[in-house]
């Protein structure tokens, strides 16, 4: 909802709380970066984790998922419209919640950052080494070769990120619709696949829908780079988070009615290209190395305006302390890949679990804190969708699915995988 009664004020000064800079991106650049950020390494892993359920629950956790998120999105702008500055989840915690309320957030937006990023670099080592197998390509070098032009367009910031993902995220669009009809038209393709469902195991998948949706993080840097059309805001998430929405649908359908449930491994584009040929193997996996890209430098680079802001480093642009962070950004995922602790969908599940039922609680807390607190009057106003009923029917279905999670790590109820 619009609120136009009076304009949003102007920050005169707005990198002198975080030491983070106004960088205007566009509004493709917008809905590439909410699209490249969600088409990652979830939904390359998504029907591998929906062999057990099948694909009408898993499409039912998606498009479930899909409206919640697009709803604390929309609380979390609001709330860093009615703050001056900019600054990412950890600095709105701190001015609404205190200390304590940004360590949890800054917690969660890392556990959640470095599980994605240990998932992207064994995913890409992975395709790396079975793209150049005959030269004797092991993960590790292929996860490497993936990490470089990843930390460039980190260390470039958030203009340069905008610019990739549009570019990128068209790409992939692109791919993904020949693969799909691709598939349509092969004779191996059989819809009686899709048709196969077991509702027991959907707790655990809505669990990972969470994380390809949950991108409540990336919020205020859209709204940083939006701030000379904020009030198309709410429009450019929607769309962003729709446009997600039919690829993430269309991807695990295309694959599980090619191959079947039981057939899908774990990275879903490996069996999907080779079952439709040599072409689309190839294809197949340039498109997951594209979407664990644009995914990475998504979450990378919310991870690290995220430190810049909760530690007060300063400014962003400053070459040794950008360096510095940077680097705390994108080896430790790269370590974690290849220590043997968690496996590719693993990484993705305990992530998007944890770190996402704080990315979901913590929006509604935000924004009624920012409605009492907030030092602006905002560009837009969530609507009907802030009731205080619909915020308690979204706090109860996050943390339900944390307390699923922990049952099913205890043995007490039956986990996806």
């Amino acid at each position: 909802m619009l609120d136009n009664t009076r304009p949003l004020p102007v920050n005169q000064n707005p990198s002198t709380d975080s030491g983070l800079e106004v960088h205007p991106i566009g509004s493709l650049e917008t809905i590439g970066i909410i699209v490249g950020t969600n088409i990652g390494a979830g939904v390359l892993g998504i029907a591998f984790a929906a062999r057990k359920t099948g694909y009408l629950p898993l499409l039912a956790c998606l498009i479930l998922t899909c409206v919640i998120c697009i709803i604390t999105m929309l609380y979390t702008a609001e709330a860093c419209l009615r703050t001056r500055g900019n600054h990412q989840l950890s600095g709105l915690a701190q001015r609404y919640l205190g200390s304590i309320g940004a360590w949890l957030i800054f917690i969660a937006v890392a556990a959640n950052s470095y599980g994605a990023l240990t998932a992207y670099m064994s995913g890409s080592g992975n395709i790396l080494a079975d793209f150049f197998n005959e030269y004797g390509l092991s993960p590790q070098l292929g996860s490497l070769l993936f990490f470089i032009p990843s930390a460039l367009i980190l260390y470039l910031g958030l203009k340069a990120l905008g610019a990739g993902q549009k570019l990128i995220s068209g790409a992939m669009m692109t791919i993904v619709l020949v693969l799909i009809f691709a598939t349509i038209s092969h004779p191996s393709s059989n819809v009686a696949y899709l048709l196969q469902r077991e509702w027991e195991y959907v707790i655990p998948v809505f669990n990972l829908a969470v994380f390809v949706f949950g991108a409540q993080f990336l919020v205020p840097e859209l709204v940083r780079g939006n701030q000379h059309q904020a009030r198309q805001l709410p429009r450019l998430i929607v769309a962003g988070m729709l446009a997600t929405l039919l690829l993430v649908a269309a991807i695990p359908a295309s694959v599980i009615a090619l191959v079947g449930n039981d057939n899908v491994s774990q990275v879903a584009t490996l069996n999907w290209g080779r079952a439709l040929g040599n072409w689309a193997y190839y294809t197949a996996n340039i498109f997951a190395l594209l979407a664990m890209m644009t995914s990475y430098w998504g979450l990378g680079g919310c991870l690290l305006t995220n430190i810049f802001d909760h530690f007060r480093l300063g400014p962003e642009g400053h070459p040794v302390k950008r360096c510095l962070v940077l680097a705390a950004v994108a080896l430790p995922p790269f370590l974690f890949a290849y220590s043997g602790a968690s496996s590719f969908v693993g990484a993705l599940y305990f992530a998007g679990t944890f770190g996402g039922v704080l990315m979901g609680i913590m929006p509604i807390i935000l924004l009624n804190r920012a409605r009492r607190h907030g030092e602006t009057v905002p560009a837009f106003r969530c609507g009907w969708y802030a009731h205080p009923l619909i915020q308690a029917l979204i706090a109860a279905t996050f943390a339900g699915s944390g307390l699923y999670a922990i049952a099913a790590a205890m043995g007490w109820l039956p986990a996806s995988w």
